[in-house]
């Protein structure tokens, strides 16, 4: 009988398609799971894994390839025992170990067919250790689950037995329904006027890090530093399971509108947490990576840009859906966040590391009716501007340049301001991109929202080799007649531009970094370590900081009566190897392995909460812990700084010198962005907590064994202070 024949006569059918040397190669290799694993564990791996490792097993974002060259490049010199503790260990994204053994097993059944290796009589077990290249080739295959035999004779009835809890269907909540889900209407609701927008009132926050300039600064002064210890809970509310979990709570008229994950939208009564109207546009959530970061509100509509790249509008007093628009492909995401300015709804795209006909771009639509009015490409295209820094890749192997966070904009100069992210794979190895700045990725752009036209755009770091990209938040700050902006990004360099022209002014080492062994203080041009430049695929390389950045999404704040940039920054290094990949439609991705360590010299403390004055750079106080900070910084005008932590910890600084002041632990890790809005006279502080993200939930899973965190908990907590 064949080996296709076989196997048909099993509980599964793995079809290889690797040629016949492939099979000849296989039928050599030992037999160390059995068909019905890998059947159960590909129900497992669809459940818990592909979504960010893909159906496909390609990976994408931070999740690196589980199929193909890319996984035996990786894996193949490890044993089975290895894989599969690691895994168990850090596995699924958010809820790592939260599976039963069985279940890792038969997931480590489920990869190794996918990758060429056969099936046998002998069950898999954690305890298995062979290397993972003697029984595993990265052919690619396909595991099906067969249909179960008839039955012929009829089961005897079942003996009475105790059910245990988790298994009682009786208290299961009820399956996941989307759609319009519950109907109220916004009373008293008042349209938001371009003139909001620039000039929002106090107790508002209408939109992501609440104004044009990105400051994530409250003009409320009713919290001081010394009546905050006095913060009290005043409600709280259950949040979407699963996805990742970092919004902006949107407040206006007394409503606060809150993004859910499984793309769901939420309108609240700010004042007591009661649920107004709830609509779950779905899809449900698969991915633990980039949640909805902002609603926007203008005019009648509120607005989300969802994980399957659509942007939606909806009635703000109904929750009705108005109208709604594809950004990209099935593949692609869409997590930053949307703007309005001047009537145009403003979003990226991620979602873009694959290699696509799909290339990642920035998107102008009618805020009124979802049509479509401008897009500007984040790779710059064969024959445009920028177009020759690829070393020839035709389109389709031009990966990365994913806009994952929403950009600022100054309405005086008409322009707005958004960070792009690296190349991709991450390595110019392993991408082939040779010394190619490979625009505009890691540059800031500087964008006119009417039509798209690019004005400026700086490179920060040309060619980006090691997932420290510079996509994050831009802030605008004015002294005098000096219009800058500032931004930091991975690596850990807080950088100070001329917003009107796009001419370096600054850089400041913020933390320990040994990537760039230059940074020209005149241009700010970056010069790498020369090991970086002529490194290889499959060679290993440190970098500080690794993946999980200096500085990530957990946004600085500016407070403006101190001038001073507030910032969270994480301290890790990171062993790092780039991957041969496959250079053809469906390749690419990240294509790199990665093993984590803290920084030098850290004392092996992760956070570091720090505070750099605007106008030189100055920095004005820093203190370290051992947790890092997982939400953006809110700064008030009272004087007050919160900022929430891995170890879920909430806390309350003294902006002057950066001392704690207040803090309370909540029910899991606080991840988000905490606002702060007033009714009736009194200010509310809104914070939220979750699970799920990328490298800042990645590396201290990894790091912080002491810390036990629940495998549930997204919530929305609202303090006052009596």
């Amino acid at each position: 009988m064949s080996v296709t024949g076989r196997l048909l006569a099993g509980a599964a059918v793995i079809i290889g398609i690797g040629g016949a040397y492939a099979v000849a190669q296989q039928a050599q290799q030992p037999a160390i799971y059995t068909a019905q694993q890998a059947v159960a564990g590909r129900t497992v791996y669809a459940q818990q894994c592909a979504g960010c490792h893909r159906d496909n097993l390609t990976g994408s974002a931070e999740a690196p390839p589980l199929g193909g060259k890319g996984f035996v490049n990786a894996w193949g010199s490890r044993t089975t025992a290895d894989f599969y503790k690691f895994i168990a260990v850090s596995m699924p994204v958010g809820a790592p170990a939260s599976l039963s053994e069985a279940q890792y097993t038969n997931v480590v059944a489920y990869l190794l067919a996918a990758n060429g290796a056969r099936p046998g009589a002998k069950l898999f077990s954690k305890t298995v250790s062979v290397r993972i290249s003697s029984v595993a080739t990265g052919a690619p295959a396909q595991v099906a689950a067969a249909k179960p035999a008839a039955s012929r004779a009829k089961p005897a009835p079942a003996a009475p037995a105790l059910v245990p809890l988790n298994q009682r269907t009786d208290l299961m909540p009820p399956p996941f329904q989307l759609g319009h889900t519950v109907k109220g209407t916004v009373k008293n609701y008042t349209d938001v006027s371009d003139e909001m927008l620039r000039n929002p009132a106090d107790g508002d926050w209408l939109m992501y890090r609440r104004n044009y300039q990105g400051w994530s600064y409250s003009p409320l002064k009713q919290i001081t530093t010394a009546n905050v210890k006095g913060l009290t809970l005043k409600w709280a509310w259950n949040m979407n399971e699963g996805g990742a979990n970092q919004p902006t709570p949107i407040v206006h008229a007394g409503v606060i509108f809150l993004a859910n994950t499984s793309n769901t939208v939420q309108a609240l009564d700010a004042k007591t947490g009661d649920l107004i109207w709830e609509n779950r546009l779905g899809p449900q959530s698969r991915v633990a990576y980039g949640g909805n970061r902002s609603l926007a509100v203008y005019e009648d509509k509120v607005y989300v840009a969802t994980t399957d790249a659509r942007v939606h509008a909806l009635d703000a007093r109904t929750g009705r859906v108005v109208w709604q628009h594809m950004l990209g492909l099935e593949h692609n995401s869409s997590t930053s966040g949307v703007m309005v300015m001047r009537g145009k709804l403003v979003t990226g795209l991620t979602g873009c590391g694959s290699y696509s006909l799909n290339n990642c771009y920035i998107s102008g639509l009618d805020a009124r009716t979802g049509a479509p009015v401008w897009k500007f490409y984040t790779t710059a295209l064969e024959g445009q501007p920028g177009g020759d820094t690829w070393n020839g890749l035709p389109n389709h192997l031009r990966g990365g340049g994913d806009t994952w966070i929403a950009g600022t904009y100054d309405p005086d100069l008409n322009t707005t301001y958004w960070g792009v992210a690296q190349a991709k794979p991450w390595f110019r190895a392993s991408r082939r991109t040779g010394d190619g700045a490979t625009l505009y990725s890691s540059s800031t752009l500087a964008l006119n929202p009417d039509d798209g036209t690019l004005k400026w755009h700086f490179p920060h770091a040309p060619g980006e080799s090691l997932d420290l990209d510079e996509v994050f938040e831009r802030v605008l700050v004015d002294h005098g007649k000096d219009k800058t902006l500032l931004t930091i990004g991975k690596p850990g360099i807080l950088w100070k531009l001329d917003r009107v022209t796009g001419k370096f002014i600054a850089a400041k080492e913020t933390i320990f970094q040994n990537v760039f062994s230059k940074i020209d203080q005149k241009t700010g041009e970056v010069t790498y370590r020369e090991d970086i430049l002529k490194h290889k695929t499959n060679e290993w390389l440190s970098s500080c900081p690794g993946p999980q950045g200096g500085h990530d999404w957990q946004a600085t704040s500016y407070h403006q009566p101190t001038d001073q940039l507030i910032i969270p920054l994480s301290q890790s290094c990171v062993m790092i190897r780039g991957l041969d990949v496959d250079p053809k439609l469906g390749g690419g991705g990240t294509a790199a392995q990665q093993k984590f360590y803290f920084t030098p010299g850290s004392k092996q403390q992760l956070g570091r909460l720090s505070a750099y004055r605007a106008s030189d750079m100055k920095e004005m106080w820093t203190w370290e812990q051992r947790s890092p900070f997982l939400s953006a910084v809110l700064s008030t005008a009272g004087g007050v700084a919160f900022v929430g932590d891995f170890d879920r910890r909430f806390k309350a600084v003294d902006v002057t010198n950066g001392k704690v002041i207040w803090e309370t632990r909540l029910g899991n890790t606080v991840q988000g962005y905490p606002v702060s809005f007033s009714l009736d006279g009194k200010q509310y502080i809104a914070v939220t907590t979750g699970l799920g993200g990328g490298s800042p939930q990645q590396k201290p899973t990894m790091l912080l064994n002491e810390v036990r965190r629940p495998a549930t908990g997204n919530m929305l907590y609202v303090f006052a202070v009596d």
